[in-house]
């Protein structure tokens, strides 16, 4: 969902870079992305963060691992950050891009991603426009090309289509999961939700009754 502009937020964007990377600087971050954060320790990295509830819970859950948020959207790249800003300010274990998932193979070398998480994302039912799901195996290709070998990449959705179709698709180009990597209702299973950090979409389409997909798939 594109998101009415905040006028505020190119702003400040520009006076809080130290915490959202751009584009053009992101490309110029590949194989030094651990120089931008406190310690050094995994990074995971989440593309298509939204306004970032997702993100920050898990950089404040999980203090071991750095995080970066990813979005192309200027004004959702802006809430998110803000939001975590004015709440905790500058943690030392998230940073954000403000950039296009496509083509993440440009921002990051082989293995200096730990593992990506795919969060609602944009479903795009008409079949013309399937190479611009994230699941798509273009797609897959860029995030094999970050990972380390059987890197794992971690997807939630509330659309039954598209969950399938990326079972598919991760099949296809040879990813697979273990018997208990997914599941057609997380919220259902006590297991598989312990830990879980929602987002503000999942909170959406909980509060209406829809089933949460998840799986975890490896290269």
């Amino acid at each position: 969902m594109h998101l009415r502009a905040k006028p505020w937020a190119a702003d400040w964007l520009a006076t809080h870079s130290d915490i959202v990377i751009d584009q053009e600087r992101a490309t110029a971050q590949i194989g030094k992305w651990q120089d931008l954060f406190d310690q050094e320790q995994p990074i995971h990295v989440e593309i298509g963060s939204g306004k970032g509830q997702f993100i920050l819970g898990m950089a404040l859950a999980h203090p071991e691992i750095n995080y970066i948020g990813m979005e192309i959207q200027e004004t959702a790249i802006a809430i998110a950050a803000r939001k975590s800003f004015d709440q905790v300010g500058k943690l030392p274990n998230l940073r954000y891009i403000h950039g296009n998932g496509n083509g993440v193979e440009t921002y990051f070398e082989k293995a200096e991603v730990a593992k990506l998480y795919l969060n609602f994302s944009d479903p795009w039912p008409k079949k013309r426009h399937e190479s611009r799901r994230l699941t798509y195996k273009t797609f897959l290709k860029s995030y094999e090309a970050i990972l380390p070998d059987h890197g794992e990449v971690e997807f939630k959705t509330d659309n039954r289509h598209l969950f399938e179709y990326s079972m598919v698709s991760f099949m296809d180009y040879g990813m697979r999961w273990a018997a208990d990597d997914y599941t057609l209702d997380l919220h259902a299973d006590e297991d598989k939700v312990a830990g879980n950090i929602e987002t503000e979409y999942e909170k959406k389409f909980l509060a209406k009754g829809q089933p949460i997909y998840k799986i975890k798939a490896h290269f």
